[in-house]
């Protein structure tokens, strides 16, 4: 651009001294034609003013494209890190629900296996004091009965979870 402005200068230059007038009788001829110099001149200048307005015109959208493209850039950077944080924070509200889903399972788990062992206990408790109900009571009855026939009583017991089983042998002497 700056070399065009200067070719267009230059051309100026070298076009008035050309139609410098050489003698006196052309002085006359010489004024109209430097009137045309001087039109041609204007001219010339106002070319070179478009030409340097349109070259500030390019130079300006330029300047203000870098401008917009350098804030759009940023502003998609500062989108792209929210959106990371968003991510990130979704993620470890998702990760405190699993964790509190997962302890809430395992304290119900627990908490059926503790009722279920209770009543396991309960039962087989429950079984035994059964079965010692029916101990005392045949040991009472053969006490009374051993007395008057000497026998011997062996007995085997076998408690299950579901079941009770006795064996009873009465030996005589």
């Amino acid at each position: 651009m700056g070399a065009q402005c200067c070719k267009s200068e230059s051309e100026i230059n070298q076009f008035e001294e050309e139609r410098k007038p050489k003698s006196k009788s052309s002085l006359i001829v010489s004024v109209i034609e430097e009137n045309e110099i001087i039109k041609k001149k204007k001219k010339l200048k106002k070319k070179l003013k478009k030409k340097r307005t349109k070259a500030a015109v390019k130079l300006q959208a330029w300047w203000r494209g870098t401008l917009v493209r350098r804030t759009l850039l940023h502003a998609a950077l500062r989108v792209w890190i929210i959106q990371c944080w968003w991510r990130l924070t979704l993620w470890k509200i998702l990760e405190k629900k699993r964790r509190k889903a997962l302890v809430e399972f395992s304290n119900k788990e627990r908490a059926v296996v503790k009722i279920q062992s209770l009543i396991r206990m309960w039962r087989i408790h429950w079984r035994y004091c059964q079965v010692l109900s029916a101990i005392y009571i045949i040991q009472g009855h053969w006490k009374y009965h051993n007395c008057q026939s000497c026998s011997l009583l062996r007995g085997h017991c076998v408690i299950t979870t579901t079941h009770l089983q006795f064996h009873i042998e009465i030996i005589d002497h």
